[in-house]
């Protein structure tokens, strides 16, 4: 429990500062703050692996700690990027300490051999964040994005716990060693659980019908926050949705085919229908993350141990990607206050580096090559091809065809459609910088180790 015990730490000594006052500058607890998760980032990889605790109901693999330092990583550059705003804010360390709250609960979830593990871990990564949404606290929008967000979390949860309670119902045990040989298809109240319990992990996804929560939340929260759900949250969510659906439903494989499959369809097609229509930049990643899920959800699909690396190295390249956009759309929108598709018309004439930034990310997202994002929906697809089901991989190469035009779409404006009062060059912070070069870096050399998708396979087969 090295990593819980190391974010257990910081959360503490955030509270002690704060209660103390001892640091009175908020740039100087910033900085203590960000090397504290500095630090907590190399901590997954001096922990005991292949150990539990608490009679199985927590675990850990080196794949689980490869999952919780891709989190950690994650959480240090959104706090990079948005160490201005957060320096500005007057409950900073507050916003620390739900942050690395629901990073605690992420931890815990994942490690989870107990559904009743599983369940408190996924309620304390869950319930701060609506708090977290609702950080700009004189936006009505950003209290709108926390109402909708806890009332739909809480329909989820509920889902998700009434699926769970039929699967004791039915098997008497909450351990999953114990209720894999248990659960069987052919009991048509399993079945039933089976589909609640993907209903709920469904809204945590924003997979299609179960999105509707997700672009109001996305452009009402603090650019930092949005960041935050649409990678580090459903990151998380995936790597536990891999282990209950290959471990504990084994036996269900031909009834989540089918449900996977029509899952895929939905989520891929109105995520890329709705994201060509977009004007904010916010809704526009909102209806993009839900499209890159449905791929994401393609790997997944195949119940190979292929498609589980697969889906783990997508949301590695994903992780970079999609926090370098939302590093220079928090950039924007805290100096300028804009966050429209046509406010980035010119963009490029005053804002070289963070132009080019936004546009390798925005490639990789699309999948064109030599990017990171191109071998990792190559390997997502060729998962998903693995059971012969053509036409599914057919209809999903096609929609990445489609969304080259709204993410070309964004890079155009940057780069060619003329502005007569472009945005000036927008000063950031040594934080803000280091976050974009950290995500243009991690795209590009993550495309070129060709080992790291090898090593992924061998830590998920262990």
């Amino acid at each position: 429990m090295l990593p819980e015990l190391g974010l257990t730490l910081i959360i503490f000594i955030v509270l002690f500062l704060k209660v103390t006052e001892a640091v009175k500058s908020p740039a100087t607890l910033l900085n203590i703050i960000i090397s504290l998760l500095v630090i907590n980032c190399v901590l997954p990889f001096f922990g005991k692996a292949d150990a539990m605790l608490f009679n199985g109901m927590f675990h850990t693999s080196q794949a689980l700690f490869f999952e919780k330092a891709l989190l950690n990583l994650g959480t240090l550059i959104i706090s990079l990027f948005s160490f201005e705003w957060l320096k500005r804010h007057a409950h900073m360390p507050e916003f620390f300490v739900l942050m690395l709250s629901t990073l605690l609960g992420m931890h815990f979830m994942i490690s989870s051999g107990n559904f009743l593990m599983f369940y408190l871990g996924l309620e304390l990564s869950g319930i701060p964040l609506a708090a977290m949404a609702n950080y700009n606290l004189h936006e009505r929008r950003s209290s709108e994005a926390a109402v909708k967000m806890i009332l739909s979390s809480a329909f989820a949860s509920a889902m998700l716990l009434f699926g769970i309670s039929m699967l004791y119902g039915t098997t008497g045990t909450l351990d999953f060693n114990e209720l894999a040989p248990l659960l069987r298809s052919a009991s048509h109240l399993q079945v039933l659980a089976f589909l609640f319990v993907f209903a709920g992990f469904a809204f945590k996804l924003s997979a299609v019908p179960f999105h509707f929560w997700t672009a109001d939340v996305y452009e009402g929260a603090p650019v930092g926050v949005t960041a935050y759900l649409s990678v580090i949250s459903k990151a998380s969510v995936v790597f536990i949705f891999i282990t209950i659906l290959f471990k504990l439903f084994a036996n269900f494989s031909g009834l989540y085919a089918h449900v996977l499959t029509l899952s895929i369809l939905l989520t891929i097609a109105v995520g890329n229908l709705f994201a060509l229509r977009q004007q904010n930049m916010k809704r526009f990643l909102a209806f993009s993350s839900i499209a890159q899920m449905g791929y994401i959800l393609l790997g997944i699909s195949s119940g190979t141990n292929i498609g589980a690396a697969s889906a783990i190295f997508f949301l590695l390249v994903y992780t970079f990607s999609n926090l370098g956009i939302f590093g220079v759309v928090g950039m924007v929108s805290l100096r300028s206050g804009k966050e429209r598709i046509d406010d980035y018309k010119g963009f490029y004439q005053h804002n070289k580096f963070a132009s080019w930034v936004l546009a390798i990310c925005l490639f990789s997202l699309a999948g064109i090559p030599p990017t990171a994002g191109f071998f990792g929906k190559m390997f997502l697809v060729t998962a998903g091809a693995s059971k012969g089901n053509f036409p599914l991989i057919t209809f999903a190469a096609l929609n990445m065809v489609v969304s080259l035009y709204y993410y070309l779409r964004v890079i155009k404006a940057v780069f060619i459609d003329d502005n007569p009062h472009p945005l000036q060059h927008l000063k950031s912070g040594y934080p803000a910088r280091l976050a974009l070069i950290i995500c243009m870096a991690g795209v590009i050399v993550t495309g070129f180790v060709s080992g790291l998708f090898d090593h992924i396979i061998l830590l998920t087969g262990k």
